[in-house]
């Protein structure tokens, strides 16, 4: 393609509201326009960066077995409410209401409707295992869109589906998945770690999300230095030494106005590790819905509520008002794990057997010392509620424990039967007795990828595409605009075209130092460069974009670059 015909709105300056540097090269590259919060334009290169995208992911999942379909955005939402989803997956579902007053949803994942097919098509065993996949766009309210495309509201999704005939067949085809999107992310020349996850609102028992490495990225892993162990830090399980104070008799010690963790253990003169912090919180859905419970984790710890919401099967958390505190006996600010009052009382694992510890004593401006949890709070169940942190020991093997921040770019499910039994998706088994299937997830943020990989290949010019994602392969510049350059230049153009190279040529009347810039933000991996000089020479500049470029014979132009594509170049800066 000729530049001067190619719609690129290149920007100088860095867009003042563009935070992350995926959002900033995207913008000022032109690959992307702003619509509203949340929701973009995909201009010219950036619909052929996605379509490059999906190609690999189409070649994979094709290659695993699965079969594409394409499924309606709107969903009813009588599917929702049969899945018992509509209300509990909250205000990012956005929903509507039609001219004939039937309410519907914008979908923000394909469980219910794929669900809905399968009740009504599947038959038999035979007709199992299945997996079924499409590329579609999806919607989610979110409250705070941001980073451009990493935290979007409408976004590029890949979602597969599998259903079984059983437990073996389904976690079968979960490494089948897992092993797919090993292969797409290691083709797309990302650094990448698949980690333990948790399965959030989509719901299920196993879950693996793999996170794109980076310093913007908004979650944090959990990784072992001696084994293969990762896990998100909503799930991850590490070890750490039991607190051992002094043993000493329960006492009371008068604290005036000192109520955070951090102040109390400097006026006590303890470490924070001594100190037993108490949590309270309102149970919000499951059968304990509004019920008042209190979750203790050390001082130095925080406490991990994703852990808190399983072990109470709930759908979410929120702290406890000063009122709902006061009716179960606590003081805000001042409650501790002793005489709490009709109120369920859940302990981190690690302060079980901990002896000598300090905690409110659920009166104001008052703790209690020599606190020995077997002897005082009989009535604590413990579990893991600690969020891991770096320098932990591995629960695996006796490493280290090291933190780093991904990018979620896709998700691994085994839901088993939480969507096909409410959803009555029944097959004839070979007994002839119909039977519930079960089923796995699986899905991919196309466009989030395409920001991840920003994320990951750029410098001070601009992007730097791995080659199997560059819009176009080479960008030929050709410099001055006489007869000569411009007719060798179309050459060039025309034999890198029937190779089967996709060019860019820029033919367009600017300075060459425009020219220049634009070829480095835009981020195409290989250049040819034509001047006057190098036509009375009969030779043309070839390199990689940020690289030194050479001198070749313009005749071995084409050779020469299909040699640099079948080496594979460079993937990331």
């Amino acid at each position: 393609m000729r530049y001067s015909n190619c719609f690129v709105p290149t920007l100088r300056d860095v867009p003042a509201d563009a935070e992350v540097i995926s959002h900033q090269l995207l913008l000022r590259a032109g690959y992307i326009r702003r619509v509203t919060s949340g929701v973009y334009d995909y201009l010219p290169l950036a619909l052929r960066v996605l379509r490059r995208i999906e190609a690999i992911i189409r070649e994979e999942m094709e290659k695993a077995g699965a079969q594409e379909l394409l499924m309606p955005m709107v969903q009813p939402a009588e599917l929702w409410e049969k899945s018992d989803r509509m209300a509990k997956y909250g205000p990012e579902l956005l929903r509507f209401k039609d001219r004939h007053d039937h309410e519907s949803c914008l979908g923000p994942t394909h469980e219910e409707v794929i669900c809905d097919l399968m009740s009504r098509e599947l038959r038999s065993y035979k007709q199992l295992p299945i997996n079924l996949y499409q590329i579609q766009n999806k919607f989610r309210d979110e409250i705070r869109p941001r980073f451009g495309l990493m935290r979007g509201r409408e976004f590029v999704m890949k979602d597969a589906y599998s259903f079984h005939a059983d437990d073996e067949s389904l976690m079968a085809e979960y490494r089948n998945m897992f092993d797919t999107y090993t292969r797409i992310f290691d083709r797309l020349g990302l650094r990448f770690r698949p980690v333990e996850a948790d399965t959030g609102s989509i719901g299920g028992n196993d879950s693996h999300e793999f996170h794109v490495l980076a310093d913007s990225g908004e979650d944090v892993i959990a990784h072992c230095d001696g084994c293969d162990y990762a896990a998100n830090v909503e799930k991850a399980v590490s070890v750490r030494s039991v607190p051992a104070g002094t043993p000493a008799a329960l006492a009371e010690l008068h604290t005036p106005g000192v109520t955070s963790a951090e102040d109390v253990a400097a006026f006590v003169g303890i470490e924070p590790a001594l100190l037993i912090k108490t949590l309270v919180y309102r149970v919000c859905g499951g059968e304990q819905d509004g019920a008042i419970v209190a979750a203790c984790v050390r001082g130095d710890d925080q406490l991990q509520e994703v852990k808190l919401i399983h072990a109470l099967a709930a759908d979410a958390v929120e702290l406890a008002s000063d009122a709902e505190i006061e009716a179960i006996g606590g003081v805000t600010g001042f409650v501790g794990p002793v005489g709490l009052q009709q109120a369920e009382l859940w302990m981190d694992i690690g302060l079980q057997g901990a002896i000598g510890m300090v905690a409110g004593a659920n009166r104001r401006d008052l703790h209690v010392t020599g606190l020995d949890v077997a002897r005082d709070v009989a009535q604590a169940r413990f579990i893991d509620l600690r969020e891991t942190r770096a320098g932990d020991r591995c629960s695996h093997c006796d490493g280290s424990i090291a933190l780093s921040r991904g990018i979620e770019v896709g998700q691994v499910f085994a839901l088993g039967r939480r969507y096909t039994e409410p959803m009555e998706v029944q097959f004839q088994n070979q007994q002839g007795k119909r039977e519930i299937a079960t089923m796995g997830c699986y899905g991919i943020g196309v466009s989030r990828l395409m920001a991840a990989v920003v994320e990951q290949c750029h410098d001070e010019g601009g992007i730097a595409w791995p080659d199997v994602l560059a819009p176009f392969t080479v960008i030929l510049v050709s410099m001055g605009q006489s007869d000569g350059v411009m007719e060798a230049s179309g050459d060039i153009y025309q034999q890198l075209k029937r190779a089967g190279v996709d060019v860019l040529w820029d033919e367009r009347k600017e300075r060459p130092g425009v020219k220049f810039k634009d070829a480095e933000l835009i981020g195409i991996p290989l250049q040819v460069v034509m001047g006057d000089r190098g036509l009375a020479e009969g030779v043309a500049e070839f390199g990689r974009r940020g690289g030194d470029r050479r001198e070749i014979a313009v005749a071995d132009v084409v050779a020469e670059t299909l040699a640099e594509l079948a080496s594979g170049g460079r993937t990331a800066v």
